[in-house]
């Protein structure tokens, strides 16, 4: 019997090795795995506003617009080290083909997550063109152009006061003048109406344009609409100066300043005026400059400037400087001034037409330094030009430019430039009202 169960038990095991020989042996799979993407990086934006301005020809980026670097990330991705082990049965994992694969047995290391590029600085506004060593004397090689605030319809006249520690400024269109506070940088509403305190509506330029202070420290105003010069008083009510000549109304006075006996330069030209020089309600056919006495006589003192404009007295008082706004011939006149305060020996002191063109701009408001610089408006921003007239350099703003001024301790000057208000900070002094 034993050795029949014996006989039985090999025969069945025969039987069960020729049958498992029959079949073939089964593959480990590989095990799959999709391909590691690449970290995200978001790329930072910039916070800055960016300036409408017509950048001057050839201008190289200063060196505060760098470009953002480019992120990480746009490389190859690493390999991922600790998937790679065998498979069980001692198979090897089958990596897809166009993976790396990470060395066998090389421990896991942890990729630090790729940084964020820098954000790019937000760019100068404008630029300081040097045309001549002489203005390093002036405005220092590494100044920038400070814009302060913006989103101005026309922004003109600007006055530092300096009582108070703040600068006052024209808005034309707008027939307002608004307080900008260094403090906090916050725009506010200080006079309006400010040139047109009319009831008919009308349109064009009838707000304040030119403003100064008079020797006692009160504001003295060009007033577009309402065809004069105004005084304001200590209890707020308005004196007017000047409004007639030879019994005719003035075009629409626009910029002035005292000598130190308290005569008061000013110019008159039509732009004011809706029709400027066609419009039916101007009166005089001409547009002068004049002076107006301490005893309220008004004074002609030119009727031969097609557009008169910014005005300004050199540091002496010997010579009056007068810009020309004519596209045709935009200039700065210069005349000596006479013991009495007339003019004499009228001149071209400097000739802007070469810098028109592709510019925005002409010579409009102007100021003097203490050393007899010139700093004007033109073609391109403020030209700055030596008492003999050479062009030393400009603070090209990329916008047609109205007017500058002299405020905080006398070496910052304020621009009006525009839809701009900005601010330079230069070597020198001017004198403030």
């Amino acid at each position: 019997m034993r050795s029949s169960k014996l006989l039985l038990f090999t025969t069945i095991t025969l039987l069960v090795a020729c049958s498992c020989r029959s079949q073939p042996t089964p593959t480990a799979k590989a095990k799959s795995r999709p391909a590691p993407a690449p970290s995200k990086v978001e790329q930072p934006q910039s916070t800055g506003e960016q300036p409408t301005a017509e950048a001057p020809t050839a201008e190289q980026p200063g060196p505060d617009q760098a470009t953002a670097e480019k992120a990480p990330g746009d490389a190859a991705p690493e390999p991922i080290a600790g998937d790679q082990a065998n498979a069980e049965k001692g198979e090897a994992d089958k990596a897809p083909a166009d993976q790396p694969v990470a060395e066998k047995d090389k421990p896991a290391v942890e990729q630090p997550a790729p940084e964020p590029a820098p954000a790019p600085k937000e760019p100068a506004f404008g630029s300081i063109e040097r045309l001549d060593p002489a203005l390093d004397e002036l405005i220092a090689p590494d100044t920038k152009i400070e814009k302060l605030a913006d989103g101005f319809d026309w922004s003109e006249g600007p006055l530092w006061q300096r009582n108070g520690g703040f600068l006052l400024f024209s808005d034309v269109p707008k027939n307002v003048i608004l307080k900008w506070n260094p403090a906090d940088g916050q725009v506010t509403e200080f006079m309006k109406p400010s040139g047109y305190t009319g009831t008919t509506p009308r349109g064009g330029e009838p707000g304040s344009n030119g403003l100064t202070f008079d020797h006692e420290g009160r504001l003295t105003i060009c007033q577009h609409g309402d065809r004069r010069i105004a005084r304001v008083d200590a209890n707020g009510s308005w004196t007017t100066l000047v409004d007639r000549f030879d019994g005719k109304r003035l075009n629409s006075p626009n910029d002035l300043c005292y000598d130190r006996a308290g005569n008061l330069y000013f110019t008159d030209p039509p732009y004011g005026l809706e029709g400027k020089n066609d419009d039916p309600k101007k009166e005089l056919n001409f547009n002068g400059v004049y002076l107006l006495r301490t005893n309220g006589r008004l004074v002609l003192l030119t009727k031969g400037m097609t557009f008169p404009n910014g005005v300004a007295l050199s540091p002496d008082e010997k010579t009056l400087y007068v810009n020309q706004s004519d596209p045709n011939k935009p200039i700065i006149r210069a005349f000596d001034v006479k013991d009495d305060g007339t003019l004499a020996n009228a001149r071209v002191f400097f000739d802007a037409s070469h810098l028109a063109p592709g510019r925005k701009g002409l010579p409009d408001g102007l100021k003097v330094d203490e050393r007899g610089n010139l700093f004007s408006s033109g073609p391109g921003g403020i030209l700055i030009l030596s008492p003999a007239g050479k062009h030393l350099g400009t603070i090209n703003t990329g916008e047609s430019t109205a007017n500058c001024a002299w405020g905080g301790d006398g070496s910052d000057l304020y621009i009006t430039a525009d839809m701009y208000v900005c601010r330079v900070k230069t070597k020198t002094r001017g004198k403030m009202p």
